[in-house]
């Protein structure tokens, strides 16, 4: 977002919320503009505009959102067809009964999501050679215990600006590599 199309959202805002504007000083709003310029520089203006669009419509409190809020939103209007953890189990189910000799062609149709989840193609394979039962009900349940913290620490990082978010995965990888 520019600054222009920054300053045009938070006046929209403060329009809808002057209850939470009323004692802010122009340094306050001045801040509050380089904040937001920070915190939305990634973001399109579209896309921050849908997301304030869709909590003024339905905010009771009176007080405008919070960035975080915000971005939670954003969020949610882009991933909504975002499988839940008994749907990524469905696929990963019948990728396993072709798990055998398969498993690399099965993990490869996988979403990344899922396939995150997941591991590796190997893990396939050692699931498919595995009682069903168990896959069914104690590797399924690991699964999407699995699922559902993969699915939550994307969601925090995309909500992060690239720079941040660049900068934690190469802490990330350093760690997962062994780095010095």
């Amino acid at each position: 977002m520019t600054r222009t199309e920054v300053v045009k959202t938070l006046s929209l805002l403060k329009a809808a919320f002057p209850h939470s504007y009323k004692d802010a000083t122009s340094q306050d709003l001045e801040l509050m503009v380089q904040l937001w310029e920070r915190q939305f520089r990634d973001n399109s203006f579209e896309d921050v505009s849908a997301a304030v669009d869709a909590l003024i419509s339905s905010r009771t409190t009176g007080y405008s959102p919070t960035i975080g809020e915000i971005k939670e939103q954003m969020h949610r209007l882009h991933h909504r067809d975002d499988l839940d953890e008994l749907a990524a189990w469905a696929l990963v189910s019948k990728a396993c009964r072709n798990g055998l000799y398969g498993y690399r062609e099965e993990f490869a149709k996988l979403p990344p999501d899922v396939q995150a989840a997941v591991g590796a193609p190997e893990q396939l394979r050692a699931w498919a050679m595995m009682d069903t039962e168990a896959v069914e009900s104690v590797v399924a349940s690991n699964f999407q215990r699995n699922y559902r913290t993969t699915k939550a620490r994307q969601k925090e990082l995309d909500k992060l600006p690239a720079d941040v978010r660049k900068m934690v995965s190469g802490i990330a990888d350093h760690f997962m590599i062994g780095g010095d």
